[in-house]
């Protein structure tokens, strides 16, 4: 593959942000200042996703590190970000089930970062 081709698969595959925005938010026109903005979110998380795949993947198949090893590092850091995230977000935790709330302290929080009403 040369630089042009993978160019090429890139922005193909970017083209899904218009579809994962307008899921999101519904039809926009192009110029929508909001829908600008979540398409350019999916367009990173589009890229990261496939940048990241492609590179575990060559870790694992290159040798430097086992499929267990990755998983195992994944599981930490899952958790530990899981952690994190309950710390900065006071009153806010999630479970196998959903996301939990407890009050005062998630209204709190939620006021505090400016959720709209």
């Amino acid at each position: 593959m040369s630089d042009q081709s993978t160019l090429a698969v890139l922005e193909k595959l970017c083209k899904w942000r218009k579809f994962f925005a307008s899921w999101q938010l519904g039809t926009r026109s192009d110029s929508d200042g909001e829908s600008k903005a979540v398409r350019h979110h999916r367009e990173a998380t589009i890229l990261l996703r496939a940048e990241l795949t492609a590179l575990t993947g060559l870790l694992i198949a290159k040798g430097v590190i086992t499929q267990a090893e990755f998983q195992d590092s994944l599981e930490r850091e899952a958790a530990q970000l899981d952690r994190d995230y309950s710390a900065a977000f006071p009153g806010w935790s999630s479970t196998p089930d959903g996301l939990s709330m407890e009050m005062p302290e998630a209204l709190d929080t939620m006021r505090r970062l400016g959720f709209p009403p």
